[in-house]
């Protein structure tokens, strides 16, 4: 049986904008062993993906450890960067399907474009050596939540950098008014942001059993996702969940734009994304000018007409929803 390796040193967005890809490579290679290096934080959305057979815990881009023959065929979904080609080399493949580097003159790939959606990067990628991708196929059925928060809206109020970090005050100002209309509510972030979320619940007068931050796995933050009438997030990995379960979202993004890393043009009818038109600096440590741009106002009004949509439930109701699980 072949091997085929896949690198993906990144987080949950990175991963779930890949799902197309890693589908497409299963359906190429029904009969290879499939092995993917990734954070090992991520099993629990693999395992949902069911397009990989075997993890490699791989945190980060130097931590990839491979002890078997070289793979057959070693893809890079991590980006054209050195080190990454690097990494995938010392295993020793057959042949490497990445980006094209220069310090790899005899590797083939594709050019690296920027301006790309990663949906369609990781598509094309694939397609330059053969392989029909379908960029659709980014559904997930949910997990079993153990305890549930059906049709809450769900608002997330962290994110991977500083950049993409709305200010608390004014997710405490959205968290009000959604009170307000007497729509239930729970705030999720993980460990490193159960302080920030509390802090919005008082300013808001939420309930302390209704912050989420940091006492939730992966798992149970997917499926309160998937269940959710309505997500408010920035640009962050629960973003992209809420785009694979189907379920609605206010999206507040910056300092990168949406036609990077939002929901794919078939899919908007269920999202109000936000953006300022204004690149910003993704590293920098504190949040994006534009970001900064988007007030309560602009957000509360999205949230309003996402509420007033068809198949939201009154309060102390249930929701007759269809989310999109796409799979195979």
């Amino acid at each position: 049986m072949a091997v085929v390796l896949v690198l993906h040193a990144r987080g949950l967005g990175g991963l779930l904008t890949g799902v197309p890809a890693l589908r497409a490579l299963r359906r190429a290679r029904p009969h290879d062993r499939i092995v993917l290096a990734a954070p090992q934080r991520l099993k629990p959305i693999v395992d949902l993906i069911a397009s990989v057979d075997t993890m490699v815990p791989t945190a980060e881009l130097g931590g990839l450890r491979w002890d078997a023959p070289g793979p057959q065929l070693a893809v890079n979904l991590h980006g054209p960067s050195t080190e990454s080609i690097v990494q995938l080399e010392k295993t020793a493949p057959d042949r490497i399907l990445s980006y094209r580097n220069s310090a790899f003159p005899e590797m083939t790939g594709p050019e690296w474009q920027t301006d790309m959606h990663d949906v369609d990067r990781w598509c094309h990628l694939l397609e330059s050596d053969g392989i029909v991708a379908d960029r659709r196929n980014l559904g997930l059925v949910p997990p079993v939540s153990t305890r549930s928060h059906r049709d809450c809206v769900v608002v997330h109020v962290g994110a991977g950098a500083p950049a993409r970090r709305w200010p608390p005050d004014r997710f405490a100002a959205v968290v009000r008014h959604l009170l307000v209309l007497g729509r239930e509510v729970v705030l999720t972030g993980d460990e490193y942001e159960r302080e920030i979320a509390l802090g919005i619940a008082a300013r808001a007068g939420l309930p302390i059993s209704r912050v989420l931050a940091g006492e939730q796995n992966l798992t149970e933050l997917a499926a309160t996702v998937a269940e959710a009438g309505l997500v408010i997030s920035g640009d962050t990995g629960v973003a992209h969940l809420a785009t694979a379960f189907g379920t609605r979202t206010v999206l507040i993004f910056g300092p990168t734009p949406p036609r990077w890393g939002g929901p794919p043009p078939h899919l908007l009818n269920r999202h109000a994304v936000l953006w300022a038109g204004q690149l910003g600096d993704p590293y920098a440590d504190t949040p994006d000018p534009g970001l900064l741009r988007i007030g309560v106002t602009e957000v509360i009004n999205a949230v309003d007409k996402q509420l007033t949509k068809h198949n939201w439930p009154a309060p102390g109701t249930q929701a007759r929803r269809t989310p999109y699980r796409r799979v195979g």
